[in-house]
C-alpha cells in the first residue's frame, strides 16, 4: 500500500488521505450508472456500475469489515469491475492516471472509423444499441484534437482555431461496434446567442435520456488553473449520478513566467473534486500533440465498454 502511495504522491498530486481519516463524514455524492437495460434480449446485471461494484456489495452488507487499505484504494484509485480493492498492485495502475486495470480490459485498438451523422437534437441520435462515449468540454479544450489523436487520422473531427465550431451531435463509429460522440463545446464567447441559449437544453437531454452513453469523457484543460465552468459541469454529471472520467488535456503545455505546470493544476482540480465526491472519479493525463496517454484511455475505455456489453 505504501507503494501505491508513493507512486501517486510522485505524479505531484494532491496530498493523499491517511486510511485513518476515511472515516470522516464523506463529502456530497460519488458516480454511477443511471440505470441497467435490455440489451440485445439480454437483461444487464443489477449494478451496472463499472467503477464500484464492489461498493454496492459493501453497502449491501455493513457488517463485512472493510480493511483500511481497501479504503484508502476504492477513495482514490478507479478500481474497475472483477478487481476487489485488496487486490490492488502498483503495476495494475495505468500510467499517468488512477485507473486500474481489470479483466475486462481488451482489444483497445482502433481499426477503422467513419463519420454516421450530426444530430440537432438528442431524438435524432444514432437508435441502434451500440454502445458510446461522449467528449464533453470547453470549446477550446481540444476535444476534436483529441478524437483525431485517438483513432490516429487527421481530421476526423473538426478542428478549428475558432472556438464553439462545434454545435451539433457527432457520431463516429469506431471499428463498426462502438461510438465516439462529439458534443459542443460550452463557455464559448463567439456562437451565435441562440446557439449559447440552447446548448444546455439539449446536451443535458442527451445526457438524461441516452441509454447506451457508457461514460463521458469530460475534457479539462491542464494547461490552465481549474475553472468555475468546469467543476460546475462536472457537479451536475455527478448529481445526476452520469458516469465520467476526467481526461486532462494539453498536460504537454508549459505556460511562460510564474503560471503553473499542468500537474500542479490537476492537483487543484483534484482538491475541489475531492470537496463533492465520496471516492474520486477516474482521471487520465493526455497530450494530443504528444501521444500522451493515448493508450491508456483506449485500455481504460475498453474495459468499461466490455463490462457494459457484457
Amino acid at each position: 500500500m505504501q507503494a501505491l502511495r508513493s507512486r501517486l504522491i510522485g505524479l505531484h498530486l494532491p496530498p493523499l488521505p491517511s486510511p485513518s481519516s476515511l472515516s470522516a463524514k464523506p463529502p456530497c455524492f460519488s458516480l454511477s450508472f443511471r440505470h441497467s437495460f435490455s440489451h440485445s434480449n439480454k437483461q444487464k446485471p443489477n449494478n451496472p456500475n463499472p467503477c464500484s461494484s464492489h461498493h454496492a456489495s459493501a453497502t449491501k452488507s455493513p457488517q463485512t469489515p472493510i480493511s483500511d487499505a481497501a479504503k484508502f484504494v476504492r477513495t482514490v484509485l478507479f478500481v474497475p469491475p472483477g478487481v476487489e480493492p485488496d487486490e490492488v498492485t502498483d503495476d495494475m495502475i495505468l500510467p499517468g492516471s488512477n485507473i486500474v486495470l481489470g479483466p475486462y480490459a481488451g482489444d483497445a485498438k482502433i481499426k477503422e472509423v467513419e463519420f454516421v451523422k450530426s444530430s440537432g437534437r438528442p431524438k435524432d441520435c444514432p437508435r441502434d444499441s451500440r454502445p458510446e462515449f461522449a467528449m464533453l468540454g470547453r470549446s477550446n479544450v481540444g476535444k476534436s484534437s483529441l478524437i483525431n489523436a485517438l483513432v490516429r487520422k487527421k481530421d476526423v473531427a473538426l478542428t478549428s482555431k475558432k472556438p464553439g465550431k462545434t454545435q451539433l451531435i457527432n457520431h463516429f463509429l469506431v471499428n463498426k461496434s462502438w461510438y465516439i460522440v462529439d458534443l459542443p463545446g460550452y463557455g464559448f464567447a463567439n456562437a451565435p446567442e441562440s446557439a449559447r441559449m440552447d446548448w444546455s437544453a439539449f446536451t443535458k437531454g442527451y445526457f438524461l435520456n441516452r441509454e447506451t452513453l457508457v461514460s463521458v469523457l469530460l475534457l479539462i484543460d491542464a494547461s490552465v488553473p481549474p475553472q468555475k465552468i468546469d467543476l460546475d459541469c462536472a457537479n451536475w454529471l455527478g448529481r445526476n449520478n452520469i458516469q465520467m472520467t476526467f481526461v486532462f488535456t494539453k498536460c504537454d503545455k508549459m505556460k511562460g513566467g510564474k503560471a503553473k505546470r499542468p500537474d500542479e493544476n490537476i492537483r487543484d482540480f483534484q482538491e475541489l473534486m475531492r470537496q463533492t465526491y465520496r471516492e474520486h472519479p477516474a482521471w487520465i493525463m493526455t497530450s494530443s500533440a504528444t501521444g500522451l496517454g493515448r493508450d491508456e484511455l483506449l485500455l481504460h475505455m475498453s474495459q468499461l465498454r466490455n463490462y457494459w456489453d457484457n
